[in-house]
């Protein structure tokens, strides 16, 4: 049974548990103030973002682990996590349709309150970015240590741990492409970002990101197995 909710019992901020626990008195106070705000679509703006960095925080925390199964020879752990950072990827992409919800004049009336920032400047960003290299280092250490040719691991059983792990990095790979593809796009359409080609344009800088892989090796291992035929007699092209 049940028993009598007599308040909360954890210490800190909050009239009830949940709100000490979750410390919404703090997150919920994060955002500019009405009485601060030079266009009411600050808040739509400021929640965005600012739960990308909260799910990119996850994301990096994964990916971090993932790195330390690595090491420690455990493949099959490492796939896992490394599926729940994508998961986090895709839901800050999801979530970039309610930016669409901006023009480019509010997003020019809103330029005031931004300042200089960019979202180049995302701390989230950054570790995910730092943490996508320290992963495909360890995946690398993986591969050595067990003497692992990637062109044969893939040609190999699916059920692989191995393999599995080198398609969750994959797909992470392609979940960060595709949300710069987005971002690229809604920068185009809402930031003001100019197109490319446009000298100076940020939109430049976007484009090009588009085409970045963390793992261009596990890229040019599968593009090599499509070239070779089930025989091993060489290119099916």
């Amino acid at each position: 049974m049940k028993q009598k909710n007599d308040g909360p019992t954890l210490s800190g901020e909050g009239a009830t548990d949940y709100a000490r626990y979750m410390r919404t008195d703090a997150l919920l106070d994060l955002q500019r103030r009405p009485e601060e705000v030079v266009h009411r679509d600050e808040l739509l703006f400021q929640v965005a973002h600012q739960s990308a960095e909260l799910w990119l925080k996850l994301a990096v925390a994964e990916l971090t682990e993932a790195v330390v199964r690595i090491d420690a020879d455990e493949p099959a752990q490492a796939d896992l996590l490394l599926a729940r950072a994508t998961l986090a990827v895709r839901l800050v992409t999801d979530q970039l349709e309610m930016l669409e919800h901006l023009t480019p004049t509010v997003f020019q009336a809103l330029q005031p309150a931004l300042g200089n920032g960019s979202g180049a400047e995302s701390p989230g960003w950054r570790q995910a970015q730092a943490a996508s290299r320290k992963l495909g280092q360890a995946f690398a250490r993986l591969l050595t240590a067990r003497d692992i040719d990637l062109v044969k691991l893939y040609s190999g059983e699916p059920s692989d741990p191995v393999h599995r792990l080198a398609e969750a990095m994959v797909q992470w790979d392609d979940r960060v492409s595709l949300w710069r593809v987005r971002h690229y796009k809604l920068a185009i359409r809402v930031g003001s970002h100019g197109v490319v080609g446009t000298t100076g344009s940020p939109a430049n800088w976007l484009a090009k990101l588009i085409d970045h892989r963390f793992y261009p090796e596990l890229w040019q291992a599968r593009a090599d197995l499509a070239r070779v035929d089930p025989a091993g007699e060489g290119s099916v092209a």
